[in-house]
């Protein structure tokens, strides 16, 4: 594996899906987290509490035009990854070129850390929950998510070593998997805080805020594919075109 040709994919990969995120982010999912800080608002208001506007403002405006940069480390972060599994997994990765390959981690990814953890706990806007029990709610999701990826990484390693052909693997891998996670999925607590505000707004922002992840992750593993296919790091040899 040649190390610069391996970092110059991981990083420029990560950093224009995350870009890509950011930029979609800042123009459609926080229109509805601005939404649900009003409707908080007006429940604070009511129920008599007092609200500092400035610094809701002050916070919200820094929150934006982070975004960008946040997607931006984001992307890069979960392209190291990618790309590590990807370059100790290639070889057995469906796909007869590594776009396709790309893609299919990708999608494979996407599933295991965000899809099947956003199931047992969706995410909200910041509006939402009790500021007390943050810390609760979010150990409670990085819980679900170390054993998604773990039990899929685990279950991974043990089907390649049994004696079978891939479609049999493959059918032992999505039952193993899909075992663990039901069993953690009923174990596990549900999220301690209940919803005051309205369920439609609620729904709508974590449909968007999905489509963009799986947004991310398509446009990840595309980018990634292309670029391992032009300067192809594993080939000592040549460099091959687009």
């Amino acid at each position: 594996m040649r190390t610069l040709p391996f970092l110059l994919v991981t990083v420029v990969s990560g950093a224009i899906a995350g870009t890509i995120l950011g930029l979609i982010n800042l123009g459609v999912v926080e229109p509805f987290i601005d939404k649900a800080i009003e409707l908080e608002i007006q429940n604070d208001i009511q129920a008599g509490q007092t609200v500092n506007m400035n610094e809701i403002t002050d916070y919200r405006t820094w929150q934006k035009g982070g975004e960008i940069v946040g997607g931006l480390v984001y992307g890069i972060s979960l392209s190291s990854l990618f790309g590590i599994v990807f370059a100790y997994s290639r070889k057995s990765l469906p796909g007869n070129n590594a776009k396709l390959k790309a893609i299919f981690l990708a999608s494979i990814m996407c599933l295991v850390l965000f899809i099947v953890p956003a199931l047992k706990y969706p995410s909200n806007p910041p509006a939402v929950g009790e500021p007390n029990t943050i810390y609760y709610r979010q150990s409670l999701f990085v819980a679900f998510l170390v054993i998604s990826g773990l039990s899929a990484l685990g279950v991974a390693v043990l089907v390649k070593k049994l004696n079978q052909t891939v479609p049999k693997k493959m059918v032992i891998a999505c039952v193993t998997y899909g075992a663990i996670m039901i069993i953690s999925y009923i174990v596990m607590p549900s999220n301690p805080d209940k919803i005051s505000i309205s369920m439609n707004l609620i729904e709508t922002f974590r449909l968007v805020s999905a489509g963009t992840i799986v947004m991310f992750w398509g446009v990840l593993g595309l980018i990634f594919g292309t670029l391992w296919h032009r300067f192809d790091p594993h080939n000592f040899e040549k460099i091959t075109a687009f």
